[in-house]
């Protein structure tokens, strides 16, 4: 708390300071006699959801593009904190990926988050770290989607939309550089032909050092190399069909798990000291086809999508500079969907949506795990093919019995396959051995997710909501496992309750929501290590409750200073979880889930004279709380709460910016992320402050 008041008394004394000296020496506008600057409506462009945010019934959040740009966000893991309760913490790789908002999240397997881009879903946690560039906006809608969404959207959705080229043309080039060897460059062009096609490409190239030096070889343990491509094509065929294609390319080559001893006794991360070079490779294709048609009294939109991603994951499992454990991991997957919606043309007393999807996704990922000193290998082999379908439907009421009234009734039938084929094979002497080759019986689900949600205007600027939601989140197989028992996991289910407000004060000079969400959910699949250690696999275990508010506010104070506050706090803890007779974790907090998030964000526009090179100068300061969290259901472990400063200055001159930014400014010391194997404490430290500029190019 100590820290936190200071940092906040640090940024508010920084922007005061330039505040005050740009009035005086600028003779910017007199703030006492300014009129009131309304904020811009922000429309949820999801799908299923494209209303107005204050309209939407249920909590989210928008980084619209000017957001993105202002704070600096390159990956959805830099969005944390930047909504209320969402967290997701940045270690490992890219593989690493657990996204946790409002306590419900998965470290490993299917995530419990849902991510669209462009329409195109992301099934696997792997192809959730990527890029971004050319971003339009990032929505967050937090709790249960399963009505819309289906299997694994128990936490929420995101929801990103990258820049039209029917909207936006134009050449950009983007060049960074940074401390650490970081640099970063790009190029985008959107362009028309005629009226009503559109089309862009866009490129972008990242690497860095690393931030973390292995003593073992005196070499970078996390370097990065990545290189990222996008086409869009949009074609308005006429006046009621549009046909629009994204395809999306991301080559990815990076050194991993900078994770080295943890000191207890200092809570702090030891020297990474490990003989075995560790990395993760990945390539990902993505391809989305959406046609859309306007009808005179409905509209339908069918997205078809494709998703292919290869990895390869080699890594030293014991992170000593002994020689004990090295695994390495081989993954194939072809994701093919389809959806379609149609849904009634808004403002009407009665609205509807009705839906159908349908998936298909193929894995073939092979596991080597070497015990050295014994000289065994363990090799595995799975085959998995999951398909689901889903039919979904809801109906809005609009003035029902009052005016301003309205009631949502959504229902989802969802089914789903998952089948497995195991080959499991030990290699001693030069001798293979065949230890299991199974084909498991088909894994089946049948899912039902209601959701009601009530919604009443109380003028044109306020809104209350309530709604009831269920959500859950698909079974299936572990690829590390011991013993046949740990192989399956069944599904998991959760209850949210949430009620709200949203409104607009001092003539849409400030815009706010508030919600309270109470959230039930059981058979809880709950990460855990295999018995030698040597890895982790999911069980279902426990039974857990999650409960919290969430404040969110975003200001126009004055025609050139804007401000945004985002808060959560989320009390999610076991409510039943028994591992053996002398293991209760009941009533324990729930691991990777902070307490508190919060992000406090001022923009002053400051427009210079003319004597000046520039023409306007742009200052941002980015402040983060990340609340206490546990790291294991003892609750043995714990990073305390901690905060983080960014801070940034652009000076622009009509179609160039430059910008100078700096991350982590106070060096706070952090860990991000801990965990325990092979009766060791392990730990890999958070990024330390960086900085460096930036040049955007616009023609």
């Amino acid at each position: 708390m100590k820290t936190f008041k200071i940092t906040f008394l640090f940024i508010a004394i920084v922007f005061l300071t330039i505040s005050l000296k740009a009035q005086m020496v600028l003779n910017i506008d007199d703030t006492l006699k300014m009129p009131y600057y309304n904020l811009e409506e922000i429309i949820i462009r999801a799908p299923k959801e494209a209303m107005t945010l204050r309209e939407l019934p249920g909590s989210a959040s928008v980084v619209t593009a000017r957001a993105i740009d202002q704070a600096g966000i390159r990956s959805v893991k830099d969005i944390t904190a930047y909504t209320p309760n969402f967290f997701m913490p940045d270690y490992g790789s890219k593989l690493t990926s657990p996204v946790y908002i409002r306590g419900i999240g998965s470290r490993i397997n299917e995530p419990s988050v849902g991510l669209y881009v462009d329409n195109v879903p992301y099934f696997d946690k792997a192809a959730f770290d990527f890029e971004l560039f050319d971003v339009e906006r990032i929505e967050v809608l937090r709790g249960p989607q399963g009505t819309l969404y289906g299997r694994n959207t128990m936490g929420g959705i995101i929801n990103i939309i990258t820049r039209s080229p029917l909207e936006y043309q134009g050449t950009k080039f983007r060049l960074s550089a940074g401390n650490y060897g970081q640099y970063q460059a790009g190029i985008s062009h959107f362009g028309k032909a005629g009226k009503s096609f559109g089309y862009s490409l866009s490129a972008n190239y990242q690497r860095g050092d690393g931030f973390f030096t292995n003593a073992f070889n005196d070499k970078k343990a996390d370097e990065t190399n990545s290189l990222s491509l996008r086409n869009r094509l949009v074609w308005n065929i006429n006046s009621r069909l549009a046909v629009e294609n994204v395809i999306s390319i991301d080559y990815s080559r990076q050194g991993g798990y900078p994770y080295g001893f943890f000191n207890d006794s200092l809570k702090k991360v030891e020297q990474i000291n490990y003989d075995h070079p560790s990395s993760y490779d990945r390539d990902m294709l993505s391809n989305g086809l959406i046609f859309k048609y306007n009808a005179e009294n409905f509209d339908l939109i069918a997205t078809t999508s494709y998703q292919y991603l290869k990895d390869f994951q080699n890594i030293d499992q014991d992170f000593t500079k002994l020689s004990l454990f090295v695994a390495t991991q081989e993954q194939l997957q072809n994701m093919i969907s389809q959806e379609i919606i149609v849904k009634s043309k808004p403002g009407k007393r009665y609205e509807w949506l009705t839906g159908a999807y349908g998936f298909s996704q193929q894995f073939d990922r092979f596991v080597d795990v070497t015990d050295i000193t014994r000289k065994v290998q363990i090799l595995r082999d799975f085959n998995e093919s999951k398909q689901g379908m889903a039919i979904f439907h809801q109906s809005t009421f609009n003035d029902l019995i009052v005016k301003n009234l309205s009631l949502s009734l959504g229902v989802r039938l969802d089914t789903e396959a998952d089948k497995l084929t195991f080959v499991n094979q030990m290699v001693m002497g030069g001798n293979t051995i065949t230890v299991a080759d199974t084909l498991f019986p088909t894994m089946k689900f049948n899912e039902i997710s209601p959701k009601i949600a009530l919604k009443y205007q109380l003028n044109k600027q306020s809104t209350l909501y309530a709604l009831v939601s269920r959500g859950y989140k698909t079974g299936g197989f572990n690829a590390i496992f011991e013993r046949d028992e740990d192989l399956m996991f069944d599904p998991e289910h959760s209850w949210n309750y949430e009620a709200g407000i949203k409104t607009s004060l001092m003539q849409n000079r400030v815009q706010g929501e508030f919600s309270v969400f109470y959230i039930d959910w059981n058979n809880q699949q709950i990460y855990q290590t295999v018995p030698s250690g040597r890895g982790s696999m999911l069980k279902n275990a426990g039974e857990s409750v999650s409960k919290g508010v969430e404040l969110s506010l975003r200001s126009k104070l004055t025609k050139k200073l804007d401000a945004m506050l985002a808060y959560g706090l989320t009390d999610a803890r076991f409510t039943s979880h028994v591992v053996d007779s002398t293991k209760d974790y009941s009533d324990n907090r729930i691991p990777y889930v902070p307490q508190h998030t919060l992000t406090v964000q001022l923009n002053q526009r400051i427009a210079l004279p003319q004597r000046f090179p520039a023409d306007n100068m742009t200052l941002t300061a980015l402040y983060r709380l990340i609340g206490k969290h546990y790291w294991n259901e003892q609750n043995s472990q714990a990073q305390d709460a901690y905060s983080l400063l960014d801070l940034r200055a652009g000076f622009e001159h009509k179609h160039v910016t430059l910008e100078f930014w700096a991350k982590n400014i106070l060096n706070t010391d952090y860990a991000a992320f801990y965990f325990e194997a092979i009766g060791n404490k392990y730990a890999q430290a958070g990024k330390p402050l960086q900085f460096g500029l930036n040049l955007n190019v616009k023609l």
